[in-house]
């Protein structure tokens, strides 16, 4: 995905549990970054972004002056337009909050006039938009059709559809993981039974194997199938097989170029893009039609070691909404 020569421009991924910051410079490359703890409520969101800005801009010696914009994702409900976030239940943020705003307000105080005069500009988006930006714009494909699959919590994509982001007519575009993938399965929070979600997700691998306390489920599982462990082999494969039907759905309903696998669980690497386009050359193995899709060579992983939403908010920081 191409982007125009511009200012300079910080992203930033606000999560339950860390904020991960980047600087793009005028060619769009990562640069520098930070890592801070998330703390809940609008004011500590608020704060750690400021402070998270302040320190890239003291670390490249860049003034507020050459700063295009920041962009902010994060979950909840969120308004481009406004700059606005509600519902965003991981942060400790409820009730609707203006946040680009205040965070902009938040680093003009900071900085204290002393580099570069006036005020910021900040922009929200989705936490899974901005992925889905990051990803497209760091594989540097020129029409930008990608689906950013994250497993995570919980289970969701973001699209790019010809270089644009696509959010839907109530923003829910993307929100697969409430299909039905198994009817009268698993209850799920939204209210549904047998939820993909409920299959495809950090939080499903977790529940079907808790494994040891101190190490993360998927890592466990993984482990142990590789061991050969009859146990572990069928929940990697019952897994594999849900994540395999997200994919589908991505490139039978949008047909996107891409789809990249990000969250957690894409953590596990290599082993879990193996199983997961092994499960789809099997459904190719039995449909013509599937097998003309050719979807096993078109999943891939994040890269590993770029903040990929970062890199997608400062994208986002860089234009208007």
């Amino acid at each position: 995905m191409r982007t125009d020569d511009t200012g300079w421009s910080v992203g930033l991924d606000i999560g339950g549990t860390k904020t991960l910051a980047v600087l793009l410079d005028p060619t769009g490359a990562p640069g520098a970054q930070v890592r801070l703890p998330t703390e809940r409520g609008a004011d500590a969101v608020v704060d750690t972004a400021a402070t998270a800005a302040a320190d890239l801009l003291a670390r490249a010696d860049l003034g507020a002056d050459q700063l295009t914009g920041i962009g902010i994702g994060l979950p909840g409900i969120v308004d481009p337009g406004t700059g606005r976030v509600e519902h965003a239940v991981n942060l400790g943020i409820a009730a609707g909050v203006p946040l680009a705003d205040l965070v902009s307000r938040a680093l003009d105080g900071r900085l204290n006039g002393r580099r570069g005069s006036g005020p910021v500009p900040v922009r929200l988006e989705n936490d899974l938009n901005a992925a889905a930006l990051g990803a497209a714009h760091l594989r540097g494909d020129d029409d930008g059709d990608l689906a950013f699959l994250a497993l995570g919590t919980g289970l969701a994509a973001g699209l790019v559809l010809d270089g644009r982001l696509h959010r839907g007519a109530g923003g829910a575009a993307g929100e697969i993981g409430h299909l039905i993938y198994l009817p009268g399965g698993r209850p799920c929070p939204c209210g549904q039974h047998g939820c993909l979600e409920q299959y495809a997700s950090g939080s499903a691998l977790r529940a079907a194997w808790p494994g040891p306390g101190d190490r993360p489920a998927p890592v466990a599982l993984f482990e142990a199938a590789a061991a050969g462990d009859p146990a572990a082999l069928g929940v990697q494969q019952d897994f594999a097989e849900a994540v395999a039907t997200a994919v589908r759905v991505l490139l039978l309903t949008t047909d996107v170029a891409h789809v990249v696998i990000g969250g957690g669980v894409s953590e596990l690497g290599a082993p879990l893009l193996q199983v997961v386009r092994a499960r789809l050359d099997h459904a190719a193995g039995t449909s013509r039609f599937l097998a003309s899709m050719r979807m096993a060579e078109r999943v891939d992983l994040a890269p590993r070691g770029v903040p990929v939403g970062a890199v997608g908010a400062a994208l986002v920081g860089r234009k208007e909404p």
